[in-house]
Formats: structure tokens, sequence, C-alpha cells
């Protein structure tokens, strides 16, 4: 059986404005905010960063959001936002010189160690030279 879900809501854009002026408001949280209007609070999230909005004749918002941190109160939990300063300029690293490239292998069975080092140009006879290792002394 087929169930038909509801037909998603369409929001005014004089409710939008509310709910985006209400979301402005010194300490306001957006979740709040949503919860009070019977929002999901995504969907405002989504108004903030301005989709959605143009469907109903609001443009999108022009000015960078700011937050004004409010004081901690003793024994008060709310979240209190702090600046962060851009990342300074990376130093600039030159990339190494072109060194050919090696296939290192390390054999270890009980106390021999084994170490190889094969250049990667002659990766077919490095495989063969394994196959013949993996398969043991003929008898």
């Amino acid at each position: 059986m087929h169930s038909k879900s509801a037909p998603r809501r369409q929001h005014s854009a004089e409710l939008k404005a509310k709910v985006l002026a209400a979301c402005e408001e010194p300490g306001a949280s957006i979740s709040a905010v949503a919860l009070a209007h019977g929002l999901n609070a995504n969907l405002v999230r989504k108004w903030r960063e301005g989709r959605g909005l143009k469907r109903v004749g609001l443009g999108a918002p022009n000015s960078p959001l700011v937050v004004t941190p409010t004081p901690l109160i003793a024994g008060d939990a709310r979240f209190v936002p702090i600046g962060v300063a851009a990342p300074a300029e990376p130093a600039r690293v030159d990339p190494p010189a072109a060194t050919p490239s090696v296939i290192a292998i390390e054999l270890r069975r009980g106390s021999l160690h084994l170490n190889v080092r094969w250049p990667s140009a002659a990766a077919g006879d490095c495989m063969a030279w394994l196959r013949e290792l993996s398969a043991g002394p003929s008898k």
C-alpha cells in the first residue's frame, strides 16, 4: 500500500523576514527561534544562507554574519563565541629534488632480517624475484 505524504508547506515572505529578524537579535539561538515558530532549525539555517528566499521576493542577506558574544554568567553553560585570527601565510617549501623511485622491501623471519631496495624502473624483475623467493627452495 502506498501512502501519500503531506504536501510541502510554503512560508510567506513576512514569516521568513520575521524569523530572520529574530535570529539577528543578540543572544538568539537559531534552534530556539525555529522552535518558537514551529520550523525546523535546518530550514532556518538555509534561509539565513539565502537559499529559498528568491521565491518569495526576499534577497539573500548581503551582510556577513556577525556574532555578538553574550557574557557568561557564573553557572551559565551557554556557548560564548570567540574570534579566530586568519591563518598566517604558509611558508614556501621548495619541492625536493627528483630522486629515482625505489621499491623497499623488508623481510623478517626469526633472526633473519633482509632489507632490499629495488629500482622502480625494474618492478617486473622485482616481482619475478619475489615469486622465486616465496616459492622456497626446489626439491
